[in-house]
């Protein structure tokens, strides 16, 4: 704690700048940062203090409990782990039952967020024609819901009796998660969005069935003309707020793609490339023949997929952020 009560104090100097809020969204993100800090040293000093005043052994395990909650926390040593996640999601080959799967995660999703007391809000979804969704990119803010979350990039597998077919056929569906930490802004101003490489589209938001929601054209898709990265936004009432987040969105993909260049410079060097395919599955949800879920990166099973899919993802975060 004692580099957490350095860097509070030196946060606090800042604060006390005669033009810290000059800048009103650094200012704001390191008034978050000291919060946070402040909050966790609270925390563990709290603990300190009840452990030398435990009388007895119901008290010594409530004390257990609440230290083991925070000692997890520990695992979080990566430099975006406190911040708010992106999760995108999206639908593979399969038409009907791969979108169906697609918004069966979203689900997921935003169930995990609830339980965990995170405030979750569908940024941009695109809608199957006939049930599902092809996309969408859900919001997650909360206190390292980026920490907990960033073990679930990758492919999740569905195996399970079609409702969608006449003969009921087993079938398997196959959809991408990929989840992202928000960008702060000292690392927006690192990367140049030029005006003249943006091509901006607006159109109304729509409802399953691709049906108009929205009379006026308030959402905003935005193309990256050198990258070729697109990104779009519909959750908000006007076009400016979308633009924002829209905007928001790009800066973060660019960010991921300038790491993943980095990350292939090294690989180059070793002579070796990293791996991503499709059929590279991170965990298969099996409701037929049998019911499990397993994880393929940590072994970690559940024999109740309704209970995961309804969001109780714990045991397989907390194995693979251990891992």
């Amino acid at each position: 704690m004692g580099k957490k009560k350095e860097k509070i104090i030196e946060l606090e100097k800042l604060t006390q700048e005669a033009d810290f809020w000059k800048d009103s969204k650094r200012a704001a993100e390191i008034s978050e940062e000291l919060a946070d800090l402040k909050e966790e040293v609270d925390i563990w000093d709290k603990l300190e203090k009840d452990l030398t005043e435990i009388k007895n052994i119901s008290e010594l395990s409530a004390w257990e409990e609440r230290f083991k909650k925070e000692e997890f926390k520990v695992l979080f040593s990566g430099p975006y782990d406190k911040k708010h996640a992106i999760v995108s999601i999206y639908s593979g080959a399969g038409g009907t039952e791969a979108q169906d799967w697609a918004n069966m995660l979203l689900r997921m999703y935003s169930r995990y967020a609830e339980s965990h007391n995170f405030k979750s809000k569908i940024l941009d979804i695109g809608y199957g024609q006939e049930v599902g969704i092809k996309s969408a990119v859900l919001e997650i803010d909360g206190l390292y819901a980026y920490g907990y979350l960033k073990g679930e990039n990758g492919v999740h597998r569905l195996v399970r009796l079609s409702p969608f077919n006449a003969d009921n056929l087993r079938h398997t569906s196959f959809a991408l998660v990929e989840i992202l930490p928000e960008i702060s802004e000292d690392i927006k101003k690192e990367i140049e969005i030029k005006p003249d490489d943006l091509k901006i589209d607006t159109f109304r938001s729509s409802g399953p069935g691709g049906q108009n929601v929205n009379m006026r054209s308030t959402a905003v898709r935005l193309t990256h003309l050198p990258t070729k990265i697109v990104v779009s936004c519909q959750s908000e009432r006007s076009q400016a707020q979308n633009r924002e987040r829209a905007m928001k969105l790009l800066y973060t993909k660019l960010y991921q793609k300038r790491l993943q260049e980095k990350q292939k410079e090294k690989a180059d060097i070793r002579g070796v490339l990293p791996s991503v395919e499709w059929g590279s599955q991170i965990r298969s949800y099996v409701l037929h023949p049998y019911k499990l879920v397993k994880d393929h990166r940590t072994g970690v099973e559940s024999s109740n997929p309704d209970e995961v899919l309804d969001g109780k993802l714990d045991e397989f975060i907390e194995a693979e952020l251990r891992s």
